[in-house]
This record gives C-alpha cells, structure tokens and sequence, in this order.
C-alpha cells in the first residue's frame, strides 16, 4: 500500500529530526536476515542506546538534506538500515560490528561521523571508540598520574631516612655486641 504525500511527510520530518539529534550513524544491508535477527538486533540497538530505523532511500535523502549526514546520499541503494547513536558515537557502530559478527547477512556498507563518511572498513576502528565514562575515566588518570608521583616522590624522602636510620641503629647495635 503506497504511502500518502503526509505519510511521507511525516517520515521524512522524523528522520530529519533523529538526524539532527545523532551523534552517529551507520547504514547496513539487512537483505537475507529473518525476521527473528531484525527483532533480536531491535532489541540491542535498545538496550544500548541506538535508534535503528528502515526508511526508504529517496526518503532518507531528503530527511538528512541540511544534516551531517547528506554525506550518506552515495551509499543509500537497495535495502538500507540505518543505526543512530545519540550520546555514544562508537555505540551503533559496536552494535552492528558485534551482532554481524552472529548474522553474516547483515552487512555494513558505510557510516558517518562528525558529517564525514567513512567505509565499512572504518567500523572496527569507530567502535574501538571509548564510551563517554571510559574517555572520562582515562581523562582522570592522566590527569591524576602527576599527582600521584608527586606523592611518592615526597613519601619516599623520610621513608628513605627512617630507613636509613634503622640501618645505622642495627649496625651500631651489632658493632656494640
């Protein structure tokens, strides 16, 4: 059943919207998956955080006009699916690479970030990305490890001194015996 001129309207308002509001996106094809992979792959792309939508090509070209992701117009052919990332940039990416690597079928063609296409050979490396509370946490070690030196350096002089002044007290003591 065709949609109507408001339907797609709507579709394509939607689109422009999450568009606008990601971080991240990456388009796969989905041909040759079940219908039990697309729920099962739906259900992670929850639980993590990602929005994973099928929108029609010509739909999607015009939703993503204006965007970051006007970039995606030369990989958007045949059936597409496409995986948002709000907060996480790496988090759709990690999606796709981890539950391709359970369904062969489903094949990621490209993906863009920061307004820049990548290819399907780029996955691995933006899904290495650290999350927000892995960079944080890597971000306060560093910032943390001059502290942390300064420290030991500072508590090793009178612990090197008492030391010492051990030493010197059993070696008179052993001298004297």
């Amino acid at each position: 059943m065709p949609l109507s001129l408001a339907g797609k309207e709507a579709i394509v308002t939607e689109a422009h919207e999450v568009a606008q509001a990601a971080t991240a996106t990456v388009v796969a094809d989905y041909r040759g998956m079940t219908v039990a992979e697309l729920t099962e792959l739906r259900k992670q792309a929850r639980a993590s955080g990602v929005k994973v939508t099928v929108i029609r090509n010509t739909l999607a070209k015009r939703a993503f006009e204006g965007t970051d992701y006007a970039c995606l117009e030369e990989v958007l052919n045949g059936p597409t699916m496409l995986g948002f990332s709000y907060e996480d940039p790496g988090a759709s990416a990690r999606l796709f690479r981890d539950y391709g690597r359970e369904c062969p079928a489903l094949e990621v063609k490209a993906l863009s970030l920061n307004g820049e296409l990548y290819g399907a050979e780029d996955l691995a490396k933006v899904a290495s990305l650290p999350t927000k509370e892995e960079a944080l946490a890597q971000l306060l070690s560093v910032m943390k490890a001059p502290v942390t030196k300064l420290a030991q350096t500072l508590q090793a002089v009178p612990t090197k001194l008492v030391r010492t002044l051990v030493a010197l007290r059993d070696q008179k003591g052993t001298d004297e015996s």
